[in-house]
């Protein structure tokens, strides 16, 4: 047996695991590193982050991400020479995370890396007769490999289109092992550059639950300020967007979408939604004249919209849903508010906190969770086809030498 195989064996066998799970979203702010001890699996495994911190991207990597980013044409020879950088960068992250936390990498059993998403593109949204479903991660897991010395597993998404998914969210496999409940209905819902939800019935019944993304959450509100408010990513406690009034016709222009009248489980990402998408709404509602503040005001609440739409379809799935909430969403009060408003029908608006995951470190954990299912699970014990959820494993392990 190589010895690598043979690590990976002891590795499976250990009561719990050291796993890295790294998340790098399309807001581009930063990679989330979240040292994980995994016991158990399946239904049975349990978390404990013993270290969470978000590596702040430089200006240097967000406007190389940009020039491939979402993009249908862009330079072949950028996305090939970015690849091997990204990974590396990731890999250099990693070790400076374990240096100052003080821990071996010898201790650490895998490293479970989502990459970078460049391009997100489902069959509903090419319209390419001859081709199926297709997602583009960059961020070469062999590199973050041999730059950590050790086992990554990585490319998660290509399993789950291999099985005829879509490659996305992901977030159902972990949801389900470990915040399903017997007590009450649950909404996970993430708020990132793209919303994103799992619904999981009190039941645990399989076949009622799914995921599906929503729309934008913060994509095109973040995209607005940064091209218009110089040295900001983000608004910061949505002081831009409550100084500002929403519009109606814009609103109900944003709102009107085929990808909201698809039936869950659908994917998108800004590859639909972005500037241009605004821009086209304001076109076509003559508004290019109105405020900053004004603009924002209506952003937030396009996103609200098309979040309380979906969670309120959860509502009459079942009872008393309790909606626990993460991802930058969290942290932007008008949008809280708004959903809040909208929803009459969810018992409680949480986070993740409330269940024992640091919300702006859930996708990272919940990537652990399936390198931990790579390593030691059995047969994946979620399959839904019906929802779109594959029953397999999934990721591609890379060793370090």
């Amino acid at each position: 047996m190589h010895p690598h195989i043979k690590a990976l064996y002891n590795s499976a066998q250990k009561p719990s695991r050291l796993i890295i799970g790294l998340m790098s979203g399309t807001s581009l702010d930063g990679l989330d590193v979240a040292l994980c001890k995994v016991t158990g699996a399946g239904l049975n495994t349990h978390i404990e982050v013993l270290n969470f911190t978000t590596v702040d991207y430089n200006d240097d990597y967000k406007t190389k991400i940009k020039q491939v980013f979402a993009k249908r044409e862009c330079d072949l020879e950028l996305v090939t020479l970015l690849h091997p950088w990204v990974g590396k960068l990731h890999g250099d992250m990693v070790n400076q995370c374990l240096h100052t936390w003080q821990i071996n990498p010898a201790n650490i059993d895998v490293i479970a890396s989502h990459g970078q998403t460049i391009y997100h593109c489902p069959q509903s949204q090419h319209n390419h007769k001859s081709f199926n479903n297709g997602t583009l991660q960059i961020g070469d897991s062999d590199q973050i490999a041999v730059t950590t010395g050790i086992t990554t597993i990585g490319d998660f998404r290509q399993k789950h289109i291999a099985a005829g998914g879509e490659g996305a969210p992901l977030a159902v496999y972990g949801d389900y092992l470990y915040f399903s409940s017997a007590i009450e209905s649950r909404v996970l819902l993430n708020m990132g550059g793209i919303a994103n939800l799992t619904f999981l019935p009190k039941n645990g019944d399989a076949n009622g639950v799914f995921s599906s993304d929503i729309g934008p959450g913060n994509t095109i509100m973040d995209a607005y300020v940064q091209q218009h408010f110089i040295g900001l990513h983000y608004d910061d406690g949505a002081k831009i967007a409550k100084a500002g009034k929403v519009n109606t016709p814009l609103l109900n222009a944003l709102c009107n979408n085929a990808f909201f009248k698809l039936p869950m489980p659908k994917t998108t990402g800004p590859e639909v939604f972005n500037l241009a998408y605004l821009n086209a709404a304001q076109q076509l509602t003559n508004t290019h004249h109105l405020s900053h503040e004004d603009i924002m005001a209506t952003l937030n609440t396009f996103t609200a919209t098309v979040i309380a739409n979906a969670l309120n379809e959860c509502a009459e799935r079942a009872q008393n849903c309790v909606v626990y909430a993460s991802g930058g969403g969290i942290h932007n009060p008008l949008l809280m508010a708004q959903l809040t408003a909208l929803c009459p029908r969810i018992k409680a608006f949480k986070n993740t906190d409330d269940l024992g995951i640091n919300p702006d470190a859930k996708e990272a954990v919940l990537f652990a969770i399936l390198a931990n299912e790579c390593l030691a699970g059995e047969q994946q014990h979620l399959s839904n086809t019906a929802q779109g959820i594959a029953g397999v494993t999934m990721g591609k392990v890379s060793f370090a030498d």
